[in-house]
């Protein structure tokens, strides 16, 4: 029997790294986890158990340790293409895809002010970035994961169709929850993608908290919309948002009236929003 080997890939996942720049008087603090994935001319690591071209992942962990201590890992997009340019140029490596995910830490108010060295991570946000490198190609895709917002008013969500199955009743006033997932690509390399990114991340707060949404989809589109005005450099944005539901919930038996005061949280099941958009028609 034939049997052919159609594609292949390995890599190191997970690689913690924490960052300290210690400046005069003042520290600052990257904490990222690094996924690296090589393709190429592995096949006969997997055929014929021949690891001569295999570059062991181990090596992989180590470079972005070294390669941390000798450049700068912020911004994140620049730190990725010189892991991924590092290993496309590793002889049978064909395309390197390095994904990037920052924790975002902010300085603990001490005094009055921020503090010098001690820090507050408050949430699951993480900032993004994801290169991929192949002969005379490279692709940033860069992003906000995991950034967890509600609103208490200023929802609804009416005049969907209704069958034999539907029971969800119809509201002009509900809690919208939900845990955003943006990333946008730029046309050409962004020189400034802290500055993108900073732009892009209050284009989505201020959008989900000012509108007016009549659906998930109509936020969606909004935030979307929101970016490419913000963020003159990025020409394609793509948006996840799951709708966290928060329940009205049945004080009746209890002889209790609920004037959209108690709700119970529900994370599953949950309605899942996915959008792209782009400059141009």
């Amino acid at each position: 029997m034939a049997i052919s080997l159609v594609r292949n890939s390995y890599g190191k996942s997970r690689v913690r790294l924490v960052k300290v720049r210690r400046a005069e008087g003042r520290h600052e603090l990257t904490d990222i986890d690094v996924d690296i994935e090589l393709e190429g001319d592995f096949d006969d690591a997997y055929t014929q158990g021949d690891n001569g071209k295999v570059l062991p992942t181990d090596t992989m962990k180590n470079t972005v340790y070294a390669l941390a201590k000798g450049h700068p890992v912020e911004p994140i997009e620049d730190f990725g293409v010189l892991l991924a340019e590092h290993f496309l140029g590793k002889g049978h490596a064909r395309r390197a895809r390095v994904a990037i995910a920052e924790k975002v830490w902010s300085r603990i108010d001490a005094g009055g002010a921020p503090h010098r060295h001690a820090f507050l991570r408050a949430g699951g946000e993480r900032r993004t970035a994801e290169i991929t490198a192949a002969a005379g190609e490279l692709a940033i895709e860069s992003g906000v994961a995991d950034l967890l917002v509600l609103k208490t008013t200023g929802s609804a969500f009416s005049g969907f169709p209704r069958d034999p199955y539907t029971t969800l009743k119809e509201t002009d006033d509900r809690i919208l929850s939900t845990l955003m997932v943006a990333r946008w690509r730029t046309a050409t390399r962004d020189e400034a993608p802290t500055r993108t990114w900073e732009s892009a991340r209050r284009a989505l707060l201020e959008t989900f908290a000012e509108q007016h949404s009549l659906s998930v989809q109509h936020t969606i589109h909004a935030l979307g919309s929101a970016v490419l005005e913000a963020c003159p450099a990025v020409d394609e944005v793509s948006l996840s948002l799951p709708n966290k539901h928060c329940l009205l919930v049945d004080l009746s038996p209890f002889g209790l009236s609920n004037d959209n005061e108690i709700f119970v949280p529900v994370d599953e099941p949950h309605g899942l929003i996915h959008a792209t958009m782009k400059r141009g028609g």
